[in-house]
């Protein structure tokens, strides 16, 4: 699908840095701009994050340096409790949170068990607060990915596995059951594709329990993967079929090398578009199809890409569809792409910021991702630069 025209549709523009950067004091606005001037380079950003990996893994007091720079940059706060700061800061401008438990690399059960009691918790402090309308959880916290691989390849799995297997989908199940009950709607994160089958089962059976009247979970469909739109079809059938409310969250995706290494080592198919034009021409077809079947689907479109952001907009005011329609919302990363979540929240759309938590030294590994995210993905990294300089110049002068 060729990108409209929406040069004449669009009243408003992501380009106001007076609004995208208004909850910054000159202090913050400083510091946001020094340390993507770091991530710009890409040799010093990778280093900064295997020295700062290296030390705190050697015990090194390095945490509190992560704290004041990258981690205050992206994450909300250590706990549920410190990032009501955020949360708050935000719903001053109208900007919803989702609080996002960033802790990675779980191996045990106690491991797994204390994820999902935490995810719990983000659900429980959520309820009732129109100001943290989703909360968050990845299966792989919860769960052996190992055994997904395997009941994705369709291999018989152990005993031992095959109970590891139905405590994962239990744990999922009161997760999901939690969510219901509190009103609170829950997303759930996009996995690798040799994983992502048993993943979408999982989040398709806890729709036909929950989302009977509303969307309250949500599955994640990862468009820079070529089945996808496919895939998104397939599913709008099935809740057709079994009358229920389909939660889908788009995103273009997050394991792009790694599905490419695999696929070339294992030799099988790359999963993977075959450019970023096909890859945006299914994340934006996808987005049409969303709203013109908005009496069956809720949608959260998780997003930096600015056109795709003004076409949902234009797309919402051809169907006639109210910005603040609770079926529709916009969603970026916490400390990322401020232009498009502060206008859009200045317009009246429903708008909703992803704010990681959690021990430094576990989110080592999401804040990692993020600085190479920032350096890896084209013009991010001088988009955010030539913003944050625009508004330094128009306070300071400079």
């Amino acid at each position: 699908m060729k990108n409209p025209d929406l040069s004449l549709s669009v009243p408003f523009s992501f380009e106001d840095t007076s609004i995208a950067f208004s909850y910054k004091s000159d202090n913050e606005l400083r510091k946001s701009y020094r340390l993507f001037q770091l991530l710009s380079n890409k040799t010093l950003s990778d280093f900064g994050a295997w020295i700062m990996n290296a030390s705190i893994k050697a015990g090194l007091p390095v945490t509190g340096i992560v704290k004041a720079t990258t981690f205050d940059q992206f994450c909300g706060g250590e706990t549920i409790g410190e990032c009501f700061k955020t949360v708050e800061q935000l719903w001053e401008y109208r900007i919803g949170t989702i609080l996002d438990y960033s802790v990675e690399g779980e191996r045990t059960k106690t491991g797994f068990e204390r994820t999902k009691e935490e995810i719990i918790k983000t659900i429980e402090n959520s309820a009732g607060e129109e100001k943290i309308p989703f909360c968050v959880f990845k299966v792989t916290g919860l769960g052996s990915s190992e055994i997904l691989v395997k009941v994705q390849s369709g291999l018989n799995l152990t005993k031992e596995e095959e109970i590891n297997y139905q405590e994962l989908k239990v744990r999922v199940l009161e997760i999901c059951e939690t969510a219901y009950k509190n009103n609170v709607r829950i997303l759930i994160d996009a996995e690798e594709s040799w994983i992502q089958n048993p993943v979408d089962e999982l989040a398709l059976d806890m729709m036909r329990r929950f989302n009977r009247e509303k969307g309250i979970v949500y599955n994640t469909y990862q468009m820079y993967r070529a089945d996808m739109l496919e895939n998104l079809n397939v599913h709008h059938q099935i809740a057709v079929d079994n009358n229920h409310f389909l939660g889908v969250k788009l995103v273009r995706g997050a394991y792009m090398e790694k599905e490419r290494e695999r696929a070339e080592e294992m030799s099988y198919k790359d999963p993977i578009q075959p450019s970023k034009e096909s890859t945006d021409s299914d994340f934006n077809t996808a987005l049409k199809f969303c709203v013109e079947h908005g009496d069956r689907i809720y949608l959260v479109s998780g997003t930096h890409n600015e056109y795709s952001n003004y076409y949902l907009s234009v797309l919402m005011d051809e169907n006639k569809l109210d910005k603040g329609d609770e079926r529709f919302f916009f969603a970026q990363l916490y400390g990322m792409s401020d232009n498009i979540s502060f206008n859009l929240a200045h317009q009246g759309y429903n708008v909703a910021k992803y704010v990681p938590y959690g021990p430094i030294k576990k989110v080592m590994p999401y804040l990692t991702r993020r600085a190479e995210e920032n350096t890896s993905i084209s013009g991010q990294t001088s988009r955010e630069l030539t913003l944050l300089k625009k508004e330094m110049t128009r306070r300071f002068g400079c």
